[in-house]
């Protein structure tokens, strides 16, 4: 599900990013990333934006749509992404952190909505415990959490995670929000202690 997800998800993307090629295209190559990136940027950062990408991949018909045409949707997408007037303007999309932070953001609340919507429903709930309670699944994930190759992945994930623009603004965002409430504080206590200390010449 979340596999079929993200293709279309991407279909979507390079289907709006087409559309602002089109509508600019006499602007200029600069002129028109510009354009595109901040077109991109606002529907994937605004909550009508991330609202109306949800309902559309929530909807069964659409659903349906992109699970039939899986293979079509991936072509299109592969055909985008890897023509030679393509690969320049992607390279630049996904190495902007502003872009790829918001891009990023919207596919977590997707994938969550997706999954919320999995746990809440019986049928999958009962699919998991059964696959849980195998003993061979049980084997299986006990020998692959001891392998040498499951923890070279996870220190590769880790790695990349470190990399990753989506963490470096998260981390960002937490030092700076911290250090304000540092220097609140700081205020706060100097304010008291100027308070104090002009009572007692006061008095």
């Amino acid at each position: 599900m979340v596999k079929h997800t993200l293709w279309f998800y991407l279909a979507i993307l390079v289907f709006l990013t087409a559309c602002t090629n089109n509508s600019s295209s006499g602007n200029g190559q600069e002129g028109n990333y510009d354009s595109t990136k901040k077109m991109v940027t606002d529907i994937l950062k605004s909550e009508d934006g991330k609202k109306a990408i949800v309902e559309v991949l929530g909807d069964e018909s659409t659903q349906q749509m992109y699970v039939i045409n899986d293979q079509l949707v991936r072509q299109a997408v592969e055909q985008s992404l890897t023509a030679e007037e393509g690969k320049g303007f992607w390279s630049n999309m996904f190495t902007d952190t502003e872009f790829v932070t918001a891009f990023s953001e919207a596919m977590i609340a997707q994938h969550e909505d997706v999954l919320t919507r999995l746990m809440s429903d019986s049928a999958y709930q009962e699919k998991m415990l059964e696959l849980f309670n195998n003993p061979e699944v049980h084997d299986q994930i006990r020998g692959q959490l001891k392998s040498q190759q499951f923890k070279t992945h996870l220190e590769e994930t880790i790695q990349e995670t470190l990399a990753s623009p989506l963490f470096e603004a998260k981390v960002s965002e937490i030092i700076i929000r911290n250090a304000q409430t540092l220097l609140e504080e700081k205020d706060t206590q100097s304010e008291q202690t100027d308070g104090g200390t002009d009572d007692e010449e006061n008095e």
